[in-house]
C-alpha cells in the first residue's frame, strides 16, 4: 500500500477518519474531502510518521463542481489516484411522515449523489492513469434490509448498492474494482447525534441486545474492511457487498 494515493470523503471523523488514519499509517498518501477539518492536524502527524502526506480539501460531495475540484487538486498534488472511498454520509433518524422535501434532498444529495459524483471523478482519473484502481462505496445495512426512521436514507443506500454493482461491471475492463461496504450500528458521532437522549440510549441498548456480539462496531473495525477492499489483497473482488455488523443482519 505504501506510496499509493487515496481519497476519503467525509474523512474528518467517524469511519472516514479511521480509514484515513489507517491508510496514512501504512504509508498511503491521503486526501480528505470533507466540509469540516476537525482532525486535519492529527492526520498530518500520523502521515509524517509513516512518510505519507495528508491533504485536506474542503468539499461538499453533493456539489459536483466541488468534487471535480477535489479530484483536480489530488492529481495536482500527488500525480496519481489509486483509491477512492465514498464515505461521506448524513441522516437524521425520524419517521418518514415527519420529514420534509428539504430533508430528502439533503439525504439523497450526500448519501447517493455524493457517491455518484465521487465515482465519476475517480473513474476519470483512474482510466486516464491506466493503472487500474479501487473504489469503495459506503452503503449500509439499512440499504439491504431497511431501517425504521431512515426511509429515505435506506433508499439512498439501496441505490448505492445497485450503483456499485452496475459500475463494477462497466469498468472491470479497465482493471478498476468497485465494491460496497455496509456497516452495521457503529460507535460514531452519528450515534451520539441521533440517540444522545435518554430515550435514544434505550434504543441503542435494544440494538445491542439484537447484535450477536452484544456491542456496537468500532470505526477501526470498519476501516480494516475498507483497507482490505482497497488493497491488492482483494484483487479478484469486485461488485460485491460486504456487511460488517457483528451479525445483526445476515442477508444472503
Amino acid at each position: 500500500m505504501k506510496g499509493k494515493v487515496a481519497v476519503v470523503t467525509g474523512g474528518s471523523r467517524g469511519i472516514g477518519f479511521a480509514a484515513a488514519r489507517r491508510f496514512l499509517a501504512e504509508g498511503v498518501h491521503v486526501a480528505v474531502a470533507d466540509v469540516r477539518d476537525d482532525m486535519a492536524d492529527h492526520l498530518c502527524l500520523v502521515g509524517q510518521k509513516a512518510g505519507a502526506r495528508a491533504l485536506f480539501i474542503r468539499t461538499d460531495v453533493a456539489v459536483l463542481p466541488q468534487v471535480r475540484e477535489a479530484g483536480r487538486k489530488v492529481l495536482e498534488s500527488f500525480g496519481r489516484l489509486d483509491i477512492w472511498v465514498n464515505n461521506a454520509g448524513w441522516d437524521r433518524v425520524t419517521p418518514f411522515l415527519s420529514t420534509v422535501p428539504a430533508d430528502w434532498e439533503k439525504v439523497l444529495g450526500i448519501n447517493l449523489m455524493g457517491v455518484i459524483h465521487g465515482t465519476l471523478v475517480a473513474l476519470e482519473a483512474m482510466i486516464d492513469g491506466k493503472e487500474g484502481g479501487s473504489i469503495v462505496n459506503l452503503g449500509s445495512d439499512a440499504g439491504r434490509v431497511g431501517s425504521s426512521g431512515e426511509a429515505v436514507y435506506s433508499a439512498a443506500k439501496g441505490g448505492v448498492i445497485a450503483f456499485t454493482k452496475a459500475i463494477a461491471r462497466e469498468v472491470a475492463q479497465h482493471g478498476i474494482r468497485v465494491n460496497c461496504l455496509c456497516p452495521g450500528p457503529t460507535d460514531t458521532p452519528f450515534i451520539s447525534e441521533n440517540f444522545g437522549t435518554r430515550d435514544g440510549e434505550k434504543v441503542i441498548e435494544a440494538i445491542k441486545r439484537g447484535i450477536p456480539f452484544r456491542r456496537l462496531g468500532k470505526p477501526e473495525e470498519i476501516a480494516a474492511a475498507i483497507r482490505f477492499l482497497a488493497s491488492d489483497e482483494a484483487s479478484y473482488i469486485t461488485g460485491q457487498v460486504l456487511s460488517v455488523n457483528g451479525g445483526l443482519n445476515m442477508p444472503g
